[in-house]
């Protein structure tokens, strides 16, 4: 099986790195799906969206991102975002009331966190 090297790293730190199958992201251009051997290219990341990443042992790493950049090498694709929580830290709850009782950045942000964890909003 085809496999890339591939990294999300916000700015202050780095959420994961290793062997991936593919990562899904949403850029200011529309979704984009990468594999293995794919053409280079950087993609802004939209504000408040999600990307998903399907590791070598078949599991799926996700995480709301907030801008950013995506960026496809010969040797692999780097996920630089301003900020990013990965689905399993991302307090649900927290989330949901952000959507019910914050202002339009934050509500955004919310809306992006439960779409990770696999909530609606």
């Amino acid at each position: 099986m085809a496999e890339m090297t591939v990294q999300l790293v916000a700015v202050e730190r780095r959420l994961w790195s290793g062997t991936a199958t593919s990562v899904v992201a949403q850029t200011t251009e529309g979704e984009i799906g990468v594999l293995p051997g794919h053409e280079p290219m950087l993609g802004q990341l939209v504000e408040g969206g999600v990307v998903r990443i399907r590791t070598s042992e078949g599991e799926t790493v996700t995480a709301a991102v907030y801008g950013g950049f995506l960026s496809v090498t010969g040797s692999g694709v780097s996920v630089l975002a301003e900020d990013a929580e990965l689905a399993d830290e991302i307090d649900v709850e927290a989330a949901r009331s952000a959507v019910k009782d914050s202002d339009d950045l934050q509500r955004g942000r919310a809306i992006a966190a439960l779409r990770a964890a696999g909530h609606s909003a």
